[in-house]
């Protein structure tokens, strides 16, 4: 491992913390494609499996920042336990209605209890935060978590689907769940690097939706999670076209590992420049990414234009942590970062729809169509909302600011 990342685990408690985090990440990526393949398998109903893992995603999209906003008041021992039970809870209770052939209501209902799972991702970056605010080895770590990110996307989509297809349909599922507790109790176990909580903030009784430079972030990044929904579902079809639909699986994990790359080698550099440019020459380079997919005639240029595009997506997401930061108030961090994801979640629902409605009407070649259009929104949002990009948090500002570093410092 490069020095960087060597100096970055030298703080106590931080390979404990981060190890947790990429364990009780693994559901993120397993539970989704787990669900659809143990539903088809055991029903053989496809539009039931699609539904009730829209409902799980919409369901985390609405739960994900409330349960993030009471981690940040209350702490992360006392919030996630309790969510990370009612989910596995719910979680139970679909595999059985499942197996035992019970009514839709009830699955339905289950999948959207299982949208209480807290963002790991965003409370392993808070401890981060926590540790490294206001120092460059903050942009390491984010480099880090980003990477974790795609090693999940990359591992836990084969994994559960080859559970569930070689051993027993719930068993991608079922091995999620155990991932789930098994972090998050190890997590919360870790209490010296949890982030303290705001309980009286004078600003907490409010959203972290509220901050302007955090709501053009979050639309931004509906229009970029429309890219990766309406990529993953093209890909498979396009695969599926030309009779190897298998290869299919393998060529999205090229787009991940571009990402995953980039990420590495994002988190050796070290920047003087404004962030906020950054981003938004981040945004731009991922919708001209797209464009090259639409002129694709086999798998092997699809693979290479994909893992191209892969190399501008974990730099585009680092960056945005790092502007989270600035744009959200101390009290509100893990409530902001989840945002972002909920955006991301939205936009993939957005994203794999419409580029199904696409497919069905002109064709797999016709559906990259929607991701080069996403792109194209998500630069035009990014243009129009840069300026408040430029107005931090009023906090950051003035003795507040001078407040902020010395505490930074001290939690460094």
């Amino acid at each position: 491992m490069p020095s960087p990342y060597r100096a970055l685990f030298a703080a106590p408690g931080s390979k404990g913390f981060s190890a947790a985090g990429f364990l009780g990440r693994m559901p993120l990526s397993m539970m989704g494609i787990g669900v659809v393949t143990m539903v088809s398998q055991l029903t053989g109903r496809y539009g039931l499996a699609g539904a009730l893992t829209a409902t799980i995603a919409l369901s985390a999209a609405v739960a994900g920042p409330q349960i993030s906003r009471l981690v940040d008041r209350l702490g992360q021992r006392r919030v996630l336990r309790p969510a990370t039970l009612f989910a596995l809870t719910a979680a139970a209770g679909l595999l059985v209605a499942v197996h035992l052939g019970g009514p839709d209501w009830v699955l339905f209902v289950c999948a959207a209890g299982i949208g209480a799972v807290p963002s790991l991702g965003a409370m392993t970056r808070a401890r981060w935060a926590a540790l490294y605010g206001g120092t460059p080895q903050l942009h390491t770590a984010y480099s880090f978590e980003s990477v974790v990110d795609e090693v999940c996307f990359i591992v836990g989509p084969i994994v559960s689907v080859g559970l569930s297809t070689a051993w027993f349909p719930e068993a991608g599922p079922l091995l999620a769940g155990c991932f789930l507790a098994v972090g998050v109790l190890w997590l919360t176990t870790q209490r010296a690097t949890e982030p303290e909580p705001h309980p009286g903030d004078r600003r907490g009784s409010g959203s972290a939706l509220r901050a302007p430079g955090l709501q053009v972030l979050v639309a931004t990044f509906v229009a970029t999670g429309a890219i990766f929904g309406a990529v993953d579902v093209v890909t498979v079809a396009f695969a599926d076209e030309r009779g190897h639909k298998a290869v299919a699986s393998l060529v999205l994990a090229l787009y991940a590992a571009g990402s995953c790359v980039a990420g590495l080698v994002f988190g050796l550099m070290r920047f003087t420049g404004s962030a906020d440019r950054r981003w938004l020459l981040g945004i731009c380079a991922m919708a001209v990414s797209m464009i090259p997919l639409l002129l694709v005639g086999n798998l092997p240029f699809l693979a290479v234009a994909l893992f191209v595009a892969g190399l501008s997506i974990a730099p585009t997401m680092i960056t945005t942590m790092a502007l989270i930061e600035r744009h959200v108030p101390r009290a509100h961090l893990t409530e902001g970062m989840t945002w972002v994801s909920t955006g991301l979640a939205v936009g993939v629902a957005i994203g794999s729809s419409v580029a199904g409605w696409v497919i069905d009407a002109a064709g797999a070649r016709a559906g990259y169509g929607v991701p080069a259009v996403s792109g194209a929104v998500a630069v035009a949002v990014g243009f129009l909302g840069y300026r408040r990009l430029g107005r931090p948090v009023p906090q950051r500002g003035g003795s507040d600011e001078h407040h902020s570093e010395r505490e930074e410092r001290h939690l460094a």
